[in-house]
């Protein structure tokens, strides 16, 4: 997910300590394809530091801090300014002693992945079954800008971006990790899910729901099933947030965010000259989607 989907919400939630959790990183890591396992690639982290105000027993933690102000407290010591009052994005670097349950490596494999997006015709949770499917959605994730990023005078902020595996640092073809990602499917059989962390329709996906998703995942009870004409989309029906296919707007905008997604990865063929190019399963499996619906 991008700066702004919940990857650190969702990562270091306590679940009101009703399992036992090890966390690998909330940022970046590596998966390897030979044996499944996963490095992080950062010690420490890096942290939005709005959340945080100057008083918050967490900032002991701050090694160094950018983009964030100063100013002197009644004491007349020099204090951190956390929250983004003249600068945006401010940021730290959060020890990593912060979190108690912090590792760099899981040796187990991986047997699931999540991509988080902010797509208002998505419901909280669908799980993806092809692995073609499963691979370009994650090429194809989509997301509404956050105060992380700075726009070009005329981009319209509420537009849905699309960031290929939410890696916009990528210097390799795109194909490298859309074969990748689908052979972690097709081949080590991990389950693929998409989670909507923004609103659904104009609803806001509250973190009590991302959570409680996740929860019943976990927990082996979530029941999914079918998803109206989708041969590679199933639903877990989540009380408030139940997409309705007869509605004539909502299938309208539906189709849309999906065209949205088949104009992408049809532009890459040119962009760069071909360098992201993804093979013809990737936009057959978006099509076929398409058709679905139509």
């Amino acid at each position: 997910g991008l700066s702004g989907s919940g990857k650190s919400t969702i990562t270091h939630a306590a679940h009101g300590g009703k399992y036992d959790i090890t966390v690998l990183h909330d940022d970046a890591f590596i998966i390897s394809s030979e044996d499944g396992s996963s490095i992080a690639l950062e010690p420490a982290y890096f942290d939005k530091t709005q959340d945080y105000p100057l008083t918050c027993e967490d900032n002991k933690f701050l090694v160094t801090a950018q983009n964030c102000g100063a100013t002197v407290d009644e004491d007349g010591n020099v204090v951190l300014v956390t929250e983004d009052i003249r600068n945006g994005n401010g940021r730290a670097v959060k020890s990593k002693l912060w979190s108690p349950n912090r590792v760099d490596k899981f040796e187990e494999p991986v047997n699931a992945i999540f991509w988080l997006m902010k797509d208002p015709t998505l419901p909280p949770v669908l799980k993806l079954k092809g692995a073609e499917l499963a691979s370009v959605m994650g090429a194809t994730l989509a997301t509404k800008r956050t105060s992380a990023e700075r726009l070009a005078p005329g981009v319209d902020p509420n537009a849905l971006v699309v960031e290929p595996y939410a890696n916009p640092f990528r210097t390799y073809e795109l194909a490298h990790d859309y074969e990748k990602f689908k052979e972690l499917v097709a081949k080590r059989n991990v389950d693929c899910y998409i989670l909507n962390t923004g609103d659904f329709m104009g609803k806001k996906v509250q973190p009590k729901d991302t959570l409680g998703i996740l929860e019943s995942i976990v927990e082996g009870t979530a029941a999914f099933k079918k998803w109206a004409n989708f041969e590679d989309i199933e639903i877990m029906e989540w009380e408030g947030f139940v997409p309705n296919l007869n509605d004539g707007d909502y299938k309208h905008q539906l189709v849309e965010r999906m065209k949205d997604r088949v104009k992408f990865v049809e532009s890459r063929d040119e962009f760069k000259g071909g360098f992201d190019k993804l093979p013809a399963d990737a936009l057959a499996a978006l099509k076929k989607v398409v058709a679905e619906l139509e």
